[in-house]
């Protein structure tokens, strides 16, 4: 099993230009993103700064996301928005463009947030306009665009909650190259059976993510059976990298000690060898169960990096 690194809420202890070499010296040698920069369209300079970045540190960008809008003040993704529609188009060449140079094959685009004023099918539409848009650009690097699915607690108004409300979006555009981007923290929060979906779905993943449920942090910390939904995985016909997308509770490089049984040569630290999955004990899994519906109000708090996003 191939893991990557989330570097937009993993090593934010550190600049983003040095993340990706703090990854490979961790032991990883494939990262992802969400969108690293405040506006569609950045500077020549700036992107060029972080492909040489990646670059040199010796490391696949393996997923990156289309920019989202504003995450820190809310935004959830710009396909379904009018106001946002044109800042996504504006972006879509970009990412794509700073992904084929890379090297990377999924490109995440987020739905976006309800809009009062609109009815849900006409924001519907838009979405899927824009997503078909992404799509073609997408192919012309070979490329897959993936659809999130969020959960209702940190994201209340973004309407896409459910694999199946993801898979309706994918059925309607039609795109051979458009699939399920199954984070399973944001599944399992929103009370799905993680271990069936990968039985019945992995086929139709185009990417996974994944942290603990309750608290988002590294798997072993909260309720979720990370044993068995690796071992799902690893049997499945998904056989692309899972992304690690959880908050560290201290150094990012320490924080991978429940990896060593997957990556018996990789990065995981001796260090934090106390959240290994095999020593979770089942008063603390139940314990985590029951937790579930108020975890809205008690998740670890992210860094200001990690507070754009709830993805």
């Amino acid at each position: 099993m191939k893991f990557d690194v989330n570097l937009s809420i993993l090593f934010t202890e550190l600049p983003l230009l040095e993340r990706p070499a703090a990854a490979a010296k961790a032991g990883f040698d494939a990262v992802e993103l969400w969108w690293p920069f405040d506006r569609p369209c950045p500077a020549d300079r700036e992107i060029d700064a972080l492909r040489r970045s990646i670059e040199d540190a010796g490391v696949r960008l393996v997923g990156l996301n289309f920019d989202a809008g504003d995450m820190a003040a809310g935004d959830r993704g710009l396909l379904s928005r009018p106001d946002g529609s044109a800042r996504f188009q504006a972006n879509i060449d970009v990412a794509v463009g700073l992904a084929g140079a890379l090297g990377c094959r999924v490109l995440n685009a987020l739905y976006g947030n309800g809009v009062p004023e609109l009815s849900p099918d006409a924001q519907h539409d838009l979405a899927l306009s824009n997503l078909s848009r992404a799509a073609e650009a997408a192919d012309r690097i070979g490329a897959t665009v993936v659809v999130e699915a969020l959960n209702s607690y940190e994201s209340p108004t973004y309407p896409i909650t459910s694999s199946a409300a993801a898979f309706e979006v994918i059925d309607r555009v039609g795109a051979a190259n458009v699939a399920f981007l199954a984070d399973l923290y944001h599944l399992h929060r929103m009370g799905e059976d993680v271990l069936d979906l990968i039985d019945a779905s992995a086929g139709r993943f185009g990417h996974v993510q994944i942290a603990d449920d309750p608290g988002r942090g590294r798997p072993g910390t909260g309720a979720m059976p990370y044993d068995q939904i690796l071992e799902r995985l690893d049997a499945s016909a998904y056989r692309g990298p899972v992304g690690l997308e959880y908050r560290p509770d201290g150094p990012s490089a320490e924080s991978f000690g429940w990896a060593d049984r997957w990556m018996p040569d990789g990065p995981a630290s001796g260090a934090d060898a106390r959240g290994a999955l095999d020593g979770r004990n089942s008063q603390g899994v139940q314990e985590g169960r029951g937790a579930r519906d108020t975890q809205d109000t008690r998740d670890a708090q992210p860094s200001a990096e990690q507070a754009k996003s709830g993805e």
